[in-house]
């Protein structure tokens, strides 16, 4: 009788669902993370993470030339920029930026975040400064003025206006470099050298003086450099438009004879002190060839920088006879003209009148 086969040991079934249950919370750890993770990135970059102060306030971050990552970072912490530094940096070593620091003016907007504020500074896209450029009396307070504005720093600026070899070099020389500057609303980046300032101004003197203003300037016996010093004393003289190319033309009435121009405000220029009335006395033998009671002809360079509307108002003044003009009694700003010096005495003499009416002796 054959003896039974012995049966062989089966494994257990194993508990399917326990292992599901087990792939699906693994699966969902990995999800979770990779959310956490992700969520972590995105608020590490796109938050925002960026204060000015008040809601729609701008502010302006300003990176000198020669800076690095470090600079900039100490720059918008001392400004108050960033709300969570770490994650700044996190974003910007990621994008490369402490290799690329690139200088100048940048608008800061309230409620940027880390992608959009490190995108700007490494693309370089700066916020232009707008200039204004008007009535200066000497080039120190001119660049004094734009250093304040711009990178450009004024010792080089004066450097560069005072070198009289570079100045011939562009038709002017370091007395009358001035006459280059014509005011204006100017567009600049901020980190301009105080050169590449140089070169814009000579630029936009040489766009300014057209053919068609160089002509009438030789009409006029003058050179451009000459216009902008004899509409530099007019702008001194008035402010009134309508006066001011009649002023002109007395000026060049006595050019034409010889005569001394006699301009106040050379001698205001020649003593250094703008605040006086009333120029008389020892004040008209100031020895400077600036004083034009003193010195033959035209000052050597502007008294100031002339707006262009008094610089075309020399260029386009209409002849007349007049010799002498004076300041009206009225005060209106407005100018009596003569053309012989005995109606000029009677004008001066009602100003004079009027002047020691109000007390003003000097």
């Amino acid at each position: 009788m054959a003896k039974p086969k012995p049966r062989r040991a089966t494994a257990a079934k194993p508990n399917t669902s326990k292992v599901k249950r087990m792939l699906y919370a693994l699966l969902g750890v990995v999800v979770f993370s990779g959310l956490l993770l992700g969520y972590n990135l995105y608020q590490r970059t796109y938050r925002t993470n960026v204060s000015t102060g008040l809601p729609g306030e701008l502010s302006y971050l300003e990176i000198p030339t020669g800076s690095e990552y470090r600079d900039v970072l100490f720059l918008l912490q001392q400004g108050n920029i960033l709300k969570d530094v770490p994650s700044f940096e996190w974003v910007a070593q990621k994008a490369g930026y402490p290799e690329r620091v690139l200088p100048g003016r940048y608008k800061i907007e309230q409620g940027m975040n880390n992608f959009d504020l490190v995108k700007m500074l490494a693309s370089g896209k700066q916020e232009p400064v707008r200039l204004v450029i008007n009535k200066f009396r000497d080039k120190y307070d001119l660049f004094g003025a734009v250093a304040r504005r711009l990178e450009a720093d004024s010792t080089r600026l004066v450097q560069l206006f005072t070198d009289d070899k570079l100045m011939r070099k562009h038709g002017f020389n370091q007395e009358n470099s001035l006459a280059m500057i014509i005011p204006n609303t100017y567009e600049f980046y901020w980190n301009t050298s105080a050169l590449e300032f140089m070169e814009k101004m000579l630029k936009e003197n040489a766009a300014f003086w057209t053919a068609e203003r160089k002509e009438k300037a030789r009409r006029l016996g003058l050179e451009p450099t000459q216009v902008m010093t004899l509409a530099s004393i007019v702008e001194e003289e008035t402010n009134q438009l309508q006066e001011k190319g009649t002023i002109a033309r007395v000026y060049l009435n006595r050019l034409a004879i010889g005569m001394k121009l006699q301009a106040d405000p050379t001698v205001r220029f020649a003593i250094g002190d703008f605040s006086i009335k009333r120029v008389r006395g020892a004040m008209l033998n100031h020895p400077s060839p600036y004083n034009t009671y003193y010195a033959d002809g035209l000052p050597p360079a502007p008294i100031c920088t002339p707006s262009i509307p008094t610089i075309d108002a020399v260029l386009n003044s209409s002849p007349n006879d007049y010799l002498y003009f004076c300041a009206r009694e009225d005060f209106s700003g407005l100018h009596s003209f003569a053309k012989d010096y005995r109606d000029h005495q009677r004008n001066a003499q009602k100003y004079q009148k009027a002047l020691n009416q109000r007390n003003i002796l000097r």
